[in-house]
């Protein structure tokens, strides 16, 4: 699949339509979700015919990209109930299997799955103050092969030395860094739509 044909299917997935504060829910634009597998895909071999999991998942853009991309299996894992429903409402309508699981990332236990790449647009710790690297934690812990993950550019050397000191990865890059389009959706946003700079990182456990 080619990388434009894979960004239009992903702008056809319903996104959330009251998106929770306290989660830092902002959906994963179709343009960076796009990205981020084909370049797991084409320049790393780490999504066709791998287990994928794509932590904080909500409506599911890059669960279902890692299925279009030919992950042999994908699960969405989400704290938002409201969330999976989209999510699996969007697996269902473009045809593809997502096995979504209920559970705070921070609790999560996978038995029976082992996990060769996690994909994650976690929350980026604004609102609540280490949920990035929480979710990185568990990320590198569970993976066998890879985390592909978006945190502020602002972030970085942070990321990094903890990452690598901290949390054992082999190595911590940064791929690239994006404009990550911030929409108006809560009522503290006084413009409708904010760039933010976001690096694309790829991390080695």
């Amino acid at each position: 699949m080619k990388l434009k044909q894979l960004e239009g299917i992903l702008g056809s997935i319903q996104q959330f339509s009251n998106p929770k504060l306290d989660l830092e829910q902002y959906p994963t634009g179709p343009h960076i979700a796009s990205r981020l597998l084909y370049t797991a895909e084409n320049t790393f071999g780490d999504v066709n015919g791998k287990v994928v999991a794509d932590f904080g998942c909500g409506c599911g853009t890059l669960g279902i990209a890692s299925a279009l991309l030919g992950a042999e299996n994908v699960i969405g894992i989400d704290v938002d109930l409201q969330a999976l429903e989209i999510a699996s409402q969007n697996a269902e309508n473009l045809e593809v299997d997502l096995d979504l699981i209920y559970c705070n990332v921070k609790n999560l236990s996978l038995r029976g799955y082992l996990i060769d790449t996690v994909v994650m647009n976690p929350p980026f710790g604004t609102r609540n103050k280490g949920s990035d690297m929480e979710f990185l934690s568990v990320a590198i812990k569970v993976a066998s092969q890879s985390v592909y993950s978006l945190h502020k550019t602002s972030t970085r050397e942070h990321i990094k030395r903890v990452a690598l000191r901290d949390f054992h990865a082999k190595s911590a890059e940064v791929l690239c860094e994006v404009r990550f389009d911030v929409p108006q959706l809560y009522q503290f946003h006084k413009k409708k739509t904010v760039d933010l700079a976001v690096d694309l990182w790829r991390f080695v456990p």
